[in-house]
Parts: structure tokens; sequence; C-alpha cells
């Protein structure tokens, strides 16, 4: 069994985490009772509510099964936290990945593979599971994690706020072919200057989870690095552009709140905010007009990016057989369909925007279709790489000052492909 070390960044710095186990890929059928425990990244209650009554129809039909538990871990420190437990011998039963560290976990031997349980589960039809969503989540033809949600970000937008601005809305601005980046910053910016509040902020980016910008970049054909994941793209021009514009935004239009600066959309305190659909569930309480999105078209046209995450099963975990048994039954056709209302699955047969619409009531069919189904079938997933985790640490080092008013912007960004240029090529 090939061995791997993910890198998981610490507060006191890079610790390295060896996550492989050895041993057939078969685990030994476990005995007597067992619980299981899943490490998550959402504290929702919605969303826990629906997990615990999945889990408990589960339970109910496997008596042995004496406990499903649902761990939140905060998102900001949730890799590092997962393999910190993991190196420990603490580690979970099943685990939610992220698509940054996909590629660490599905060749480190951390995860069970997944396709003889899938194929054997009743009525669960595999053929059903799009290749393009995932493909990410194989090593050498096998399955390691089901890309549980693959969401398309948009753009929710308080049509109150722009209105009381007197900018136009976004959709406005789509039926005139106009909701492009320099639009966008436009109205943010007015709005910002009309009511103080924040004009549009590309949530959990906070200056800090950079790779969220590629909702940004991507309008510009920027990369983060090559699609071998050898060369650096940070010092390319594409990614100069965007950046350069994305600064201007913050520092000279105002259009984004600048560091040390919060503005929660949900709260209604911000005209607009980049994320997925999984945040609608949010609004349900709204007092104020919403609307949802795509993207805005960037220098190369129109664009989309997705965010993925994968549930995996621990091969060290207490009883691997059980928990690949219970991801099984939590994916199913049935309960993909429940799961749908929060994140868009793999499953080609629910991907039709009538279909979302049934588990998304907030959402309307047609935003459905712009945002989740076409960003789906045209969308780029965002970086990945082996070594992630090292990885993402020093880009965001070599970032911080990109983020103050008279920083040089290339000069910075040659800075970030200076210091990840020997994480490449490992």
């Amino acid at each position: 069994m090939r061995i791997r070390g993910l890198l998981a960044g610490a507060t006191a710095g890079l610790l390295a985490l060896g996550l492989a186990a050895c041993g057939a890929d078969e685990p030994e059928a476990s005995t007597g009772p067992v619980s299981l425990r899943m490490t998550v990244w959402t504290s929702n209650e919605a969303h826990l509510k629906l997990f615990n009554e999945i889990a408990d129809a589960y339970k109910a039909k496997n008596p042995r099964v004496t406990e499903i538990k649902f761990d939140p871990i905060p998102f900001e420190s949730y890799t590092t936290t997962l393999t910190t437990q993991i190196a420990g011998g603490n580690g979970p039963d099943l685990a939610w990945v992220l698509e940054s560290s996909a590629p660490d976990f599905v060749s480190s031997g951390a995860l069970l593979p997944l396709d003889d349980t899938l194929a054997k589960a009743d009525g669960y039809n595999t053929a059903d599971l799009s290749p393009a969503a995932t493909n990410l989540w194989k090593n050498e033809g096998k399955l390691y994690a089901y890309p549980f949600s693959t969401s398309p970000f948009g753009v929710f937008v308080n049509n109150d706020l722009l209105t009381a601005a007197g900018q136009p809305t976004p959709a406005q601005l789509i039926a005139k072919g106009e909701w492009t980046w320099d639009k966008a910053v436009a109205v943010a910016s007015a709005a910002h200057a009309k009511n103080g509040k924040g004009g549009l902020v590309v949530r959990d980016f906070d200056y800090k989870t950079w790779d969220n910008l590629a909702t940004v970049w991507t309008g510009w054909g920027a990369q983060a690095w090559s699609a071998d994941g050898k060369t650096c793209g940070f010092d390319q021009q594409p990614m100069v552009d965007a950046m350069t514009f994305l600064h201007k935004a913050i520092f000279t239009d105002q259009a984004l709140p600048g560091p040390g600066t919060s503005a929660d959309f949900f709260a209604a305190d911000a005209a607009m905010t980049i994320t997925q659909i999984s945040r609608a569930s949010l609004l349900k309480e709204a007092k104020f007009g919403w609307d949802l999105v795509p993207l805005p078209a960037g220098p190369k046209g129109a664009y989309s990016v997705i965010g993925q995450a994968g549930l995996g099963a621990l091969r060290k975990g207490k009883s691997p057989d059980v928990a690949a048994d219970f991801l099984a039954f939590f994916t199913s056709p049935a309960n993909s369909a429940k799961l749908a209302a929060y994140f868009p699955p793999p499953r080609t047969s629910l991907l039709t925007a009538d279909t979302l619409a049934k588990t998304n009531p907030l959402l309307k069919p047609e935003q459905l279709q712009s945002v989740v189904i076409n960003g789906i079938s045209t969308g780029v997933v965002k970086p990945s790489h082996s070594g992630q985790a090292e990885i993402a640490q020093a880009v965001r080092s070599a970032l911080d000052p990109l983020w103050k008013a008279d920083a040089d912007v290339k000069t910075v960004l040659g800075g970030v492909c200076t210091a990840i240029n020997p994480l490449l090529s490992k």
C-alpha cells in the first residue's frame, strides 16, 4: 500500500500527519454493538436535523448500531482538526472532505474504497453517479469518497438595499446582458456609499481562505496553477489582471469590505454575497427581497466555479464495514433527494430544476437552472493539489501583503510563486 503524508496547518506551524493505513481493501466485519461518529463542518440546525433523521432510519433497520453522532468542526480549522484526530488515533468513522484536500485523502490510504459496498447496496444505482462529479474522488479507478455536494457558487442579492441606493438589480442587468464584474462592483460600491453597509461579500474568504477567490479570478481565465499542478499561475497575466481588479474594488471602490471588516448578507448587512445554495436556508426568515443569480461575467465571458465535498469512510475507524454501509444508506437515491435541499447531488437523475425545486422551496426553478444545473455542466472545481494544506498556508502568507491599499500587486503575486514553486514540484 502506498503511504503518503497529509500536511495540515496547525496553529504552531505546519505538522506532517501520516494518514495511510496498510491492509486489505475489504475490512474485517465488525461484531457487537456499533457507535459511529461522522465529522462535518456544518452546525446548521436544518442540516443536522435531516442528518439525524437519516441516521435514525438506518438505526431502525440495523439495531446493533446504537449511536450515529454528527460532530461539527469549524470550517476554518476543519482539515487541521480532522487530520490531527486521525494521526492521534482518534479519527472518526466517516468524514466530510474538502475538495482542496481530495488529492491527499484519496491517495493516502486513509479512506476505504467504496465501489463494492455501493454496488451491493439495494437499489443504489451507481450508474446514476456523474463521472465528472466523481472524478476528483477516484484513484486508480476506485472511488474513495462520495461527492455528496457538487455545488456551484452563485450571488445572493438583497434587492431592497440595491433599490434603496438607486441601483439596478442583477436580474435587471442580466435582462440587458450587462451582468459583468464591472457592473457588479459599480452597484456594490454605490450601495455601500449610500447605506454604509457591505457591498459585495465573498463569503468565507475573510482575507484567509484565498481559494474562494477562484469565484472571481476564473472570470479572467486565471488559475492558481496549471492543470498538471506543476506550474504556478499567480504570476501570470490573467491572475495579475484579476487581482488588480479585485484590489481596486476593495481599496478604491470600497465595493467589498476591507480587511478586519465583516458584513453578513443574511443579516441584511450587505447588498450581495458569493456563496452556495446550501446557505439559502438562512433566508427562511428574511425580511428583505432577495434573489439568486449566476456569477458576473468576466473579461473571458460567463463562467462557473464549483465547490465539492466528499464523504468517506475511514479505514482505521472502529467499524469501517458498518461505516461504509451507513455511507451507502446516507447517499442512497431516496436520501440523496432529501440532501439535495442543501447539497446538489452527483446523481444525474436528480439534477433537474424541477427535481431540485421540490427540496429547495425557497429557490425558484429558474434560479436552480441558471446557477446550479448550468453551473455544474460548465463549471471548474476550486483549486486542489497534493500537499494542499502546506501549499494553502504558503499562498495565504505570501498573499498577506496584497491586502494593503498601497500593495504592488504584481510583485506580491510573483512572491506567491516563489513561495509555492518548490511545493508544486514535489
